[in-house]
């Protein structure tokens, strides 16, 4: 997946790996100057250096120039550090314009291929997780490319220059030096296959406590509620305290895989300064190489002790790499090769259909009815009847499987119309609408980039909330909130509703959308709805009788099956579930327009 990200960054992280190479051998040309300027500047020793050098010193005056002048010796001491100074700036600038180059990349792939995952992926997996997904794990990432990608490099090359250099210089002394390197690797390598596990058992367990604190604040209301604030509190902690028990856990490990890391770096440093005195007592290397050796078996045991830190953050990005991978890699809605845009304005036909969610229940079973074009169409059934489902079939917010028949509209198969074409022609207003975080002259407009506010007002007032909305203190300008916690549940219903309208849907459904508003805003909005809706066809999901009444044909749902059909006077003197329940809901409107008038009530 990274090397995918990089693509149109690769110059710049190869520019920025060729200058770390160059900040490197500067920085290790530094203890060289040291050693000739010790031991063939001041001392006696001939010069072992490339001849061009040697050519350079026989210019300005050899040994003895330089030993008359020794401040030659130490600015080349001092311009190396700057020179590597300079090439590691140009790494990082580099690395960090592409790094988050390419993180903004993943961002942005990660964003919009959840925007086209299907809807039923949405529902499978919870929004916290999703949310840590997106940003913790790609920080983590981040963090990777952005600095121990080029840090690996760096150890990798530190390690193979070093002891190259120090194999030139005394191979007993490198042997010492070499033998604990696969040690402190291996040990390496069983700490990244210890803590992977641990790492991700970690993250999903953040990712859990977030979708906790993210449920517990949308249902705010309904924790304060039914007094659930002690409860959550307690929740919270358990899950918190889980989730620091496995940071705990995870510190034990992390503090002994250091410890023994840094004994292991003490004892080779040891071994070399030790060893190496008595090979500089016998002559086997001089003073200056001596120097030079400690110097570089030093800057030998940073990368190699280091590499136990790189493979702890390989250990974290592979997890979060894992977690992101998951979702890239599910697939995306799509259309069909042969999809069209037809118009929308024909029959909705549901041919034999049936569905299921979890492969056991079917929750709709052979299903056959027509929806007229410009008409009304009314759905009943008990909860679970399955009524909500058709409206997600005929959305394509579900598809279809095989051989379970098939919706067409105006006679084309619901598979074969665009997706956004289906979806743009379809007006959607649910029982529990969701409004942004934004005023509600921007909720009602957010089909219509240009906002018009007469004809949001005209939608606003169809849906009769028009009234309700200039009596609040900003009129349209009132923000309503995360989820339209600001609106009561009526107010929501209607400000969706309006927000329909805007969309001039050739088809409207309405699921259950008036069910938190009285009887008589009810009928209000649903006498406006039939005036203005003009010739789009119009489906209506209520459990209200008074709602589906004046519908030009209602189905009842009874157990995923079409138990009645007709009009509402065909079905209020037929035996079944639609008499029944308009006999129930006339005998309860009767009781109160009884108790009202004579002033009783609640």
């Amino acid at each position: 997946m990274l090397f995918s990200l990089s693509k149109g960054y690769r110059c710049l992280i190869l520019t920025s790996g060729i200058t770390t190479i160059l900040a490197i051998i500067f920085n290790y040309l530094m203890p060289q100057v040291i050693r000739v300027t010790v031991d063939s500047v001041i001392g006696e020793d001939p010069f072992q250096l490339p001849t061009i050098i040697l050519n350079w010193i026989e210019l300005v005056g050899g040994r003895e120039y330089l030993r008359s002048n020794l401040f030659i010796c130490a600015f080349v001491a001092m311009i190396l550090p700057i020179l590597s100074g300079v090439f590691n700036y140009i790494s990082r600038i580099t690395m960090a314009k592409s790094s988050e180059s390419m993180i903004t990349k993943l961002r942005n792939n990660l964003y919009h291929h959840i925007q086209r995952l299907p809807y039923s992926w949405h529902v499978k997996n919870q929004t916290g997780d999703t949310i840590q997904r997106c940003t913790a794990d790609v920080d983590v990432i981040r963090g990777f490319v952005a600095n121990q990608l080029l840090e690996m490099l760096r150890i990798i090359f530190l390690i193979v220059l070093s002891l190259i250099l120090m194999f030139a210089m005394n191979i007993k002394l490198s042997l010492i030096a070499l033998c604990f390197i696969p040690l402190i690797m291996a040990y390496s390598g069983l700490f990244y296959a210890k803590i992977s596990k641990r790492f991700q058992a970690a993250d999903e367990a953040e990712g859990d406590l977030s979708s906790m604190v993210q449920e517990n604040f949308t249902g705010v209301r309904v924790v304060r509620a039914f007094g659930r604030q002690a409860y959550e509190v307690e929740r919270f902690d358990t899950k918190n305290n889980f989730f620091s028990s496995l940071w705990i856990k995870l510190g034990y490990v992390l503090g002994a895989y250091w410890g023994v890391g840094d004994l292991a770096s003490s004892l080779q440093v040891m071994a070399i300064i030790i060893f190496g005195i008595f090979e500089s007592i016998n002559g086997s290397i001089t003073v200056g190489e001596y120097m030079l050796f400690i110097a570089y078996n030093s800057m030998l045991v940073w990368p190699v002790r280091a590499f136990g830190r790189i493979l702890s953050e390989m250990s974290k990005t592979g997890v979060s790499l894992t977690r992101v991978s998951e979702i890239l890699n599910e697939k995306e809605e799509h259309d069909s090769e042969s999809a069209v845009e037809p118009s929308m304005d024909g029959d909705i036909v549901f041919d034999n259909v049936s569905f299921d969610y979890s492969g056991i229940n079917p929750v709709l079973k052979d299903i056959n009815f027509t929806i007229k074009a410009g008409t009304t169409f009314g759905i009943l059934g008990g909860t679970g009847s399955g009524k909500s489902t058709l409206m997600y079939l005929i959305d394509r917010l579900y598809d279809l499987p095989q051989n379970s028949g098939k919706i067409t509209i105006n006679g084309v198969d619901v598979k074969n119309i665009k997706l956004d074409h289906l979806r743009k022609n379809i007006g959607f207003v649910l029982q529990e609408p969701f409004l942004f975080s934004k005023t509600i002259k921007e909720n009602i407009g957010i089909a219509d980039e240009h906002q018009d506010m007469h004809q949001i007002r005209y939608s606003a007032s169809v849906a009769a909330v028009d009234d309700t909305i200039v009596d609040f203190t900003k009129g349209y300008d009132t923000i309503v909130g995360e989820r339209g916690v600001t609106l009561s549940g009526g107010q929501k219903q209607r400000v969706a509703i309006a927000r329909m309208l805007m969309q001039k849907s050739p088809i409207m459904i309405f699921d259950d959308s008036l069910s938190a508003v009285d009887s008589e805003t009810d009928a209000k909005t649903r006498s406006a709805l039939k005036t203005n809706t003009g010739d789009s066809t119009v489906i209506l999901i209520s459990h209200r009788i008074t709602t589906l009444m004046h519908a030009d044909q209602i189905i009842v749902l009874d157990d995923g099956k079409v138990s009645q059909k007709g009009t509402h006077d065909e079905l209020a003197v037929q035996e079944g579930i639609y008499k029944q329940i308009y006999e129930i809901q006339g005998t309860i409107e009767s009781e109160l327009a009884e108790i009202n008038k004579i002033g009783g009530g609640f």
